[in-house]
């Protein structure tokens, strides 16, 4: 399957950008989450050979992580835009996951002409939290050890791959699992760390509560939007980052088409096959909606 990077001048350096499948399909701009990279599409990109899906690595992430904040969602809408301006995108598809949901709305807000259809996938919505939580404790309480990963280091490559072996999320591994663990790691033996930085993943937690430009793209909504659930959270746990009542009623609110993917977790709802399956098939749909209203 077609792959290639490109490296796009974004604010304060340069943005790592990869493309799966073919130039000349349609485009599909596809945004990771808040610790992740753009190789968390791998097994999505797989089944839709025949479209453009275009995926950065986010400021503070992968081989972006050296671009400077501030971060925020506004910050990653405005990065998003360059990259489809720069790559003579005029609109896409926008897909987006956990946090690149949530980023994926604000570009909807701040750059709409950017924007053909949104799909969030676990992500776009303020989350439910306990009652009195402080604003410094979102990260912590929502992302729990993979915030704490990033202040580990790992003597090996594999040591990396065996600490996500065993990881309640990963049950069922695969290749595409295996890349994206992978990529991740940066520095050298015995010094490897994670590519994403603390200081990206503090700043940004503290929106995905919330956020006055969050909440004010919400309310201004104006694109079709798909809603994914991973019924299970980053832990495998139920009922994962969204219960079902809280999911519903904020579907209902926000005229969102809110879909529950069975037997997925935060993290195989896009790096699982069931999962991948299902975010391709809403791709397709959108797609299809798209050029019939062009």
């Amino acid at each position: 399957m077609s792959y290639r990077t490109h490296d796009v001048a974004v604010r304060g350096g340069t943005m790592h950008v990869a493309e799966w499948g073919d130039p000349q399909g349609p485009p599909v701009l596809a945004v990771h989450g808040i610790t992740a990279s753009h190789r968390s599409w791998g097994l999505v990109a797989q089944r839709l050979p025949q479209v453009r899906l275009i995926a950065p690595d986010l400021r503070g992430r992968g081989r972006s992580r050296d671009l400077p904040g501030p971060f925020g969602m506004p910050a990653h809408a405005d990065d998003l835009a360059t990259v489809l301006a720069a790559l003579d995108v005029p609109s896409a598809v926008v897909l987006g996951h956990s946090m690149g949901a949530f980023a994926s709305v604000v570009l909807s807000r701040r750059h709409a002409e950017r924007v053909r259809e949104l799909i969030l996938v676990d992500g776009g919505v303020p989350v439910e939290l306990p009652v009195g939580l402080d604003p410094e404790e979102v990260g912590p309480a929502l992302l729990g050890p993979a915030a704490t990963r990033l202040a580990m280091t790992f003597p090996t490559r594999e040591a990396y791959r065996e600490f996500w072996r065993v990881h309640p999320a990963f049950a069922d591994w695969n290749d595409v699992i295996e890349d994206y663990v992978d990529y991740d790691l940066i520095g050298t033996a015995p010094d490897l760390h994670p590519s994403t930085t603390v200081e990206a993943v503090t700043e940004d937690s503290l929106e995905l509560a919330g956020g006055e430009a969050l909440l004010d793209a919400l309310a201004h909504l104006s694109h079709r939007a798909a809603w994914l659930r991973a019924p299970r959270g980053l832990l495998n746990e139920e009922p994962g980052l969204y219960s079902p009542a809280y999911a519903s009623a904020n579907a209902d609110r926000l005229g969102l088409d809110l879909a529950d993917v069975p037997g997925t977790n935060h993290y195989t709802i896009t790096l699982g096959p069931t999962g991948a399956d299902a975010v391709a098939d809403v791709v397709r749909r959108a797609l299809t909606a798209a050029e019939a209203t062009a």
